[in-house]
């Protein structure tokens, strides 16, 4: 968490002509997790997020809550130190002050019992939180998936970051 969320940016910025207030963060399946839950707790940071095929709600689905029992210790999907790192949780006390892209293939195996984006939906919809999510027919959680779509999320980025003074 601290490395993407402080060093990497640091470091990038002394290297590379990028702005330090206007960063974007994306990623796919866990990635697209942890971008989620990256933008929600530090706006400050990141300014615009988006996510392919991410797992939405980790406390309640088999991968989320193997990996919290060993990164967080035990404690179930309502352990608060689960809950920090679930953006469906998450969305409760924070919002993103921007728009919020998620692309998911219809296809995937990984849909109904790991990656939940209708729980994001409706996360989302409750806090009045801007998502736009497509479902894309056919498409699975494979890196094709993601050549299909990612300059989609070039986009999106780019359109969020270029509004940032």
């Amino acid at each position: 968490y601290s490395y993407v969320a402080d060093e990497l940016p640091t470091l990038l910025a002394a290297r590379l002509p990028v702005r330090a207030d206007a960063l974007g963060i994306c990623g796919h399946s866990m990635g697209g997790h942890g971008a989620l839950v990256l933008a929600l707790r530090r706006p400050d940071r990141f300014r615009s997020v988006s996510a392919l095929a991410p797992i939405c709600r980790p406390s309640a689905v088999p991968w989320g809550q193997k990996a919290f029992t060993a990164y967080l210790g035990a404690g179930g999907p309502a352990a608060a130190a689960w809950l920090a790192y679930d953006a469906c949780a998450l969305l409760a006390a924070h919002r993103f002050p921007g728009p919020v892209l998620v692309d998911q293939g219809d296809a995937d195996k990984f849909l109904a019992a790991q990656l939940r984006p209708d729980a994001l939906a409706e996360a989302c919809a409750r806090t009045n939180q801007p998502l736009t999510l497509r479902m894309h027919p056919g498409y699975d959680h494979s890196y094709f998936f993601v050549a299909t779509v990612i300059g989609d999320h070039i986009a999106h980025h780019a359109a969020a970051l270029a509004s940032v003074r």
